[in-house]
């Protein structure tokens, strides 16, 4: 039995795919299928049944993934100790950050990083938040920065800023006239979202009631596109197919008379995001965290409220 089997059968359970899985844990599917077999082999019980297009966990497999996962984390946590009695600033920091936050943070974070501590270069991964939290949980990452709601983790978790939604429209669009705009209003437009599985499209639904009511069978708005990335749909706006909501910190100008875009703040109570940096219980680079947070809040980002308080 070996820690790269044990990491296969919790991505396998997670994935529901071998495929999938494979991907993941970057590898090709045979060899993950091959060592998930030479496993069971092993410990004489089939962990996965394989009938159908989506694999299943066994009861008894379950119960083996769940050890699989505290074995991996307290691996991860050995590598930790190992390093207590270092320069917590020293060495590289892994950190993830979800596509929605990434290119908007990430410039000014970098760089205020690499004034205040050049001894602990940023090693980053952008992806969607499932797939930061499972990097996490096998020792991949030291910690993400993610947007709540967030499914349920067991890690440590800050607060780093409140980030309002903001209404992105053609520069012609009659609203471009107001000062800003009710969310109700929002039903009676083209809008344009994030497909889903992006956690923004899911925040955006979150936060704005009206959305979540109106694009559900039935009741829609008058029609609803999905983009793959927020610049996508940017440029989708700016076409005049219809109208979006994006977060504040990617509208550097608000108040611009320029281009093929106008943006418009939404009448009180304004739809918010939180943002959060997450790590591991286990990690004992605490000062490394404090470090990130404290370039974040010096990070100035437009319109942004930030927190120093512990979730």
């Amino acid at each position: 039995m070996t820690l790269t089997e044990l990491k296969y059968i919790v991505a396998v359970a997670r994935a529901k795919h071998f495929g999938h899985a494979a991907e993941a844990c970057y590898v090709a599917q045979p060899t993950l299928s091959v060592a998930i077999k030479k496993l069971e082999d092993e410990l004489g019980v089939v962990l996965f049944e394989r009938g159908g297009a989506e694999i299943s966990v066994t009861p008894l497999g379950a119960q083996i993934v769940a050890q699989a996962e505290r074995v991996l984390e307290q691996t991860a946590a050995i590598k930790e100790l190992a390093k207590q009695n270092k320069d917590p600033l020293a060495g590289p920091l892994r950190l993830g950050v979800i596509y929605t936050i990434g290119p908007y943070l990430l410039p000014p974070l970098v760089k205020g990083m690499i004034d205040k501590v050049p001894q602990m270069p940023l090693i980053l991964q952008e992806n969607f938040t499932v797939r930061l939290i499972e990097m996490l949980r096998q020792g991949e990452l030291d910690a993400a920065i993610m947007a709540l709601p967030l499914p349920e983790h067991g890690m440590a978790m800050q607060a780093l800023y409140d980030e309002p939604f903001v209404v992105a429209m053609p520069a012609q669009h009659p609203w471009a006239k107001r000062r800003s705009i009710p969310a109700d209003d929002l039903k009676t437009e083209n809008m344009l979202l994030l497909g889903n599985g992006h956690c923004f499209r899911d925040q955006v639904l979150e936060v704005c009631p009206e959305m979540a009511r109106f694009s559900a069978p039935g009741n829609g708005m008058q029609r609803t596109f999905e983009g793959s990335s927020l610049e996508t749909i940017r440029h989708m706006v700016a076409s005049g197919i219809g109208l979006t909501v994006l977060p504040r910190a990617s509208v550097p100008d608000m108040d611009t008379k320029e281009g093929m875009l106008q943006f418009r703040r939404f009448d009180a109570p304004e739809p918010s995001r939180r943002v959060v940096i997450v790590w591991r219980k286990s990690f004992t680079r605490k000062a490394a965290i404090d470090a990130v947070c404290e370039v974040v809040a010096a990070c100035n980002l437009p319109g942004i409220t930030t927190l120093c308080a512990d979730d």
